[in-house]
């Protein structure tokens, strides 16, 4: 039982290691690296139901504790693997928002296919094709004055600031 303990004790530190390689990796290997991560843990925690066995076979003398040295290596892995799962998930979420990110970055943008819907749903009210335009055409001189004020405020700015200082 002590050299499977020993095994086992130096593999869960052997994955703390790997744990420290998994945030230092690339993109291209973060998987290798977390299946070997897994595979290990896997592992373990098979060491850990043989040892569980073992522990029970033990004499009573020191039963009470290889059972306490297994119950602290199993918390030590269940810690790992739920260290590795939140790596996973941060890892995930990342690539999630870069891929939106992405998508966000590559979309294009039509106005006619907006203009399109609005006249579609306007038919759909009743609507005439005439009253649309007339909309539109409103929406365009609006657009218009507005930007004839702007320009009419900074040239009346400008002036008040070139003649009174």
């Amino acid at each position: 039982m002590d050299a499977l303990y020993h095994q086992t004790n130096k593999q869960v530190h052997e994955v703390q290691l790997h744990m420290g390689r998994l945030e230092t990796s690339d993109k291209q290997s973060v998987h290798l690296v977390e299946n070997e991560v897994q595979a290990r843990i896997d592992q373990i925690f098979s060491n850990l139901e043989r040892l569980e066995i073992l522990s029970s076979k033990e004499p009573p003398s020191k039963r009470q504790n290889a059972k306490l040295r297994v119950d602290q290596l199993k918390y030590d892995v269940q810690h790992l693997q739920t260290a590795l799962r939140n790596f996973q998930h941060r890892r995930y979420n990342r690539e999630q928002q870069e891929r939106e990110r992405e998508e966000l970055l590559t979309r294009t943008y039509t106005t006619n296919g907006t203009q399109k819907k609005i006249l579609d749903v306007a038919n759909m009210l009743g609507l005439s094709n005439t009253v649309m335009r007339l909309i539109e055409k409103r929406a365009f001189q609006d657009k218009c004055i507005m930007i004839g004020g702007m320009l009419l405020t900074f040239v009346v700015m400008y002036l008040v600031v070139r003649y009174l200082t």
